[in-house]
This record gives C-alpha cells, structure tokens and sequence, in this order.
C-alpha cells in the first residue's frame, strides 16, 4: 500500500511535532496493519492517502474500492484507551457512537467507518437553526445516561477517573505540572481552591452520577449522517466525570454562533433527560452552573495526552494552563 499510492501529510500549525509518523518502520507497519485488516473483510485501498499529523494523534484518510474511505487513527500513550473505548461504546449505545473495525489496543490504533458529514461541514454549507443543537445535546444527554451503570467498566479501559468529589485534587496535579505558569496566574489559582472543594462537594450533592465526559464534544467531531440525528466519536481526550462538563465545549460554540440568547433553550435541551428523582429545574441549572466551570479541568488534562517529544516539552502543553485559569471565570448562565 505505502509503495503503490502517494501520501500528502498535513501539519496544520504544528510542523515540528513529534510523532511516531516520522519513523518509517512505523508508518510502513501501520499501514500494512491497515492493509491487512482491510484485506480481512475482503477490501483493498484505492487511492492516495491523506494524513493529518498532530501532536496529540496522527489520522490517516483511506480510499477503499468500492464503499467509503476508512479511517486509521493512532493515539499517543495517555489516550491509548480510545480504540477499546470505541469498541464498547458500539455494544453499549450503537446508535449514538461509531463500530469500529478493527482496534489494536496494544498500538493504540483503531480503524473506523466512514460516518458521513461532519456537522461542521453542515454548518459550513446552509443554515442550521438553534433547534438541530438542542437535538444534538439532548441525544447526548442520554446516550450519557444510558451510560450511567459502565462508569467502572469505561475506567477499566483506561480511561481517566476525573469524579466530582476527586476534582480538587485533579487540580493539585495539574497545578503542580504546570511549572511555567506565571507567578501571579499561579498565586490566583492557589486562592481558589478552597471554594473549587466546596463545588465539588456541592455538584455531587446534586446527585447526578458521574459518567462519560467526551470533554471536547465541538461541531468537528460529530457526525451528521441524518437530520437531527448525530454520531459521536474522537474520545481521547475523554475522562469519567461529572455528565454535565461535557456540556461546555458545544454550548459555547452555539453561543459564538447564535449570541448569549440561544444558551437557556441549549440548557433546556441539555437537562431535560437528568430530571426525575426529586431534582427541580434549579437544581439542574446549579448542576450545569458548577459543572461548567469545573469542566475547564477537564480540557487542562487532556493537553497533557500527547506523544512524548524527547527533544522537550511540546509548546501546545501551555494551553493547559489557560483551560486551568478558566476556573477563576464565572459562566455565563
């Protein structure tokens, strides 16, 4: 396959990144695991291959005769789990998720379907009401609690505990890894912590348990292979958390879209799957008010899972220390 069609390679911003591509006897490995997964389910390449190379994953576009392309993805070390988890989400919630495959999990590699057009492709091409985004989150919502009852079983694969009651504690470890934080970012984040224990403790009084947090759930990673239904997937930077962080990242990005104005019906749509046993929409709304901020520890972590660079740290690390100074923000609900 490496011999027979040409490879172009996107780097995007990050043209010195370190990865395993760079190593040719891995790259000719990884593709004739491809090849060869292919070749079981009676498949074969057909055309050239795209590969977009970044710090924290490297995604190879596969043209395959006679169906759409497949996708081969490897993730460094620290999100090693997202093959397996793929692999269970697909027996766990199937309509909400991609079957993968096929998953290496010792390589951390996993070859996926195509899943049709990326919601931020939809959005790019016609109009898309605040409606379809409410759809979106509250198909999320309950593919979430449907996964209640595997939180132990998602942190066996590997995936980060990040609990509610453990979260101050999530905060100490980042803190203290983030050793180029300014001085005075640094003394602001030490004088919140107090109140971030008594967040946490607050949130898990709420009585929402802590399930599958996508941490990162953005208009590009999500499937749109039908209107107002969605397929989720690229769970590396997942964690097993409080349900209501992941709600952050997709709000956020309707708001940039819509204004401020589009955010109650958001959270209406959002919540409305997590009520029953005594919970009143306030409750609820308090729930999503201090999940919201505390999700920014969330997206600190997930900075952290990249390949190793022996040369030195990799620049885009220092993002981690801005998601980490969003908890001195107050959110905007």
């Amino acid at each position: 396959m490496r011999r027979q069609h040409a490879i172009t390679v996107d780097r995007g911003a990050f043209q010195d990144a370190v990865t395993p591509w760079e190593q040719e006897s891995w790259r000719a490995e990884a593709l004739d695991w491809v090849a060869e997964r292919l070749a079981v389910r009676g498949l074969w390449v057909n055309g050239d291959l795209k590969v977009r190379v970044r710090p924290w994953s490297v995604l190879v576009r596969v043209p395959v005769a006679g169906r759409d392309a497949v996708w081969f993805k490897a993730n460094p070390p620290a999100s090693a789990f997202e093959g397996p988890l793929t692999a269970a989400l697909a027996r766990w919630v199937p309509d909400d998720v991609l079957e993968p495959l096929a998953v290496d999990a010792g390589r951390a590699w996993v070859l996926l379907p195509d899943g049709g057009d990326l919601f931020r492709d939809v959005l790019a091409r016609e109009p898309v009401e605040p409606r379809t985004w409410a759809c979106l989150l509250g198909q999320y919502a309950h593919m979430q609690r449907a996964l209640v009852p595997h939180a132990r079983e998602i942190e066996r694969l590997g995936v980060p505990a990040a609990r509610t009651l453990d979260l101050p504690e999530v905060f100490d470890v980042l803190l203290a890894r983030n050793t180029g934080m300014p001085r005075e970012a640094r003394a602001r984040l030490e004088g919140v912590r107090p109140r971030l224990t008594d967040w946490c403790a607050e949130l898990a009084s709420l009585g929402i348990e802590d399930t599958l947090d996508h941490a990162d759930l953005h208009d590009g990673q999500l499937f749109r292979p039908a209107p107002d239904r969605f397929t989720f997937f690229d769970w590396g930077d997942a964690a097993v958390s409080h349900p209501f962080c992941s709600l952050r990242v997709p709000a956020e990005k309707a708001r940039e879209r819509y204004g401020p104005q589009v955010l109650p019906r958001l959270l209406d749509a959002y919540l409305e799957p997590w009520t029953g046993n005594g919970r009143t929409p306030a409750d609820l709304r308090r729930a999503a008010h201090l999940a919201w901020r505390l999700s920014a520890l969330s997206r600190a972590a997930s900075w952290g899972r990249l390949f190793p660079d022996p040369s030195g740290p990799t620049p885009v690390a220092a993002q981690g220390s801005e998601w980490l100074l969003e908890l001195l923000n107050e959110p905007p609900f």
